[in-house]
């Protein structure tokens, strides 16, 4: 079995983890243009151009499906994957958790990009999963592209400008951008207030890992021998784990149980 993912950059590390977590034997194919990164102030023509051209060098390397990680192309270019690579690859685009965060019940936050905050797209999602729930839209702007690189400061300074502008009463957190599942426990800790429930924090990482098995008819088997590989592309060349990825817990997991193509 092989899946592949792709994102802007290392925002598909989370969802790699899961899908290396569900399927330890599974080869995986990580496409990713971390040069052009952020993708978020882009325009959609130029999103779509880029999505598909990261998609197709990792279609060149035969997966069983290819899990688009990223809200940014998901939103912009998932009809044109899917036209591009269907059906002999199934894609599956990352939606923001906003359906289980409106089941949980209590007001709940969406922290995403300044160009997803606000956006139809966003908006439509609310209207469908969560009419009549207390929702806040908080845009991170610089959160993404400070992952991205690793930059603990300013990861710490977009994280803290986005907790002020979070209200004190929500009992979640939809993280709907895939990089800032990489620093969830530092969004939990800003936002987290005392004497308050346990902050919920929902990422897409599991639920898309979870559909791409689904979509190629197999089971999670997190018992199975290890040994998958992991086969890194970088702008479409063959390379190793971009050295921010090692700053994050996911990256360190992936590289110490895939061995390299």
């Amino acid at each position: 079995m092989k899946i592949a993912l792709m994102d802007s950059g290392i925002g598909l590390l989370a969802a790699t983890a899961a899908v290396r977590r569900l399927r330890p034997d599974a080869d995986l194919v990580l496409s990713s243009d971390p040069a052009s990164v952020p993708w978020g102030p882009r325009t959609s023509e130029d999103v779509t151009a880029r999505s598909l051209a990261i998609a197709e060098a990792a279609a060149q390397y035969g997966p069983d499906a290819l899990i688009v990680a990223c809200n940014t192309a998901s939103v912009h270019a998932l009809p044109a994957l899917r036209a591009r690579l269907e059906p002999g690859v199934p894609v599956i685009g990352t939606v923001p958790a906003i359906k289980p965060a409106a089941a949980g019940g209590g007001p709940f936050a969406i922290w995403a990009t300044p160009a997803t905050t606000g956006s139809p797209y966003q908006r439509g999602l609310i209207r469908e999963f969560a009419d009549g729930a207390t929702v806040t839209e908080v845009p991170c702007p610089g959160l993404a592209d400070a992952v991205e690189h690793a930059d603990q400061a300013a990861i710490d300074a977009a994280i803290a400008a986005a907790a002020a502008r979070t209200p004190d009463d929500v009992r979640a957190v939809v993280l709907g951008c895939t990089h800032y599942e990489l620093v969830a426990e530092r969004i939990r800790a800003a936002v987290q207030q005392p004497g308050r429930p346990p902050l919920v924090l929902h990422g897409s990482a599991g639920a898309v890992a979870a559909q791409a098995l689904r979509r190629i008819g197999e089971l999670p088997a997190p018992e199975a021998p290890a040994g998958g590989s992991l086969t890194v592309l970088l702008g479409g060349l063959e390379s190793a784990l971009p050295a921010p990825a090692l700053a994050y817990e996911e990256g360190v997991f992936l590289q110490a149980v895939s061995p390299a193509r």
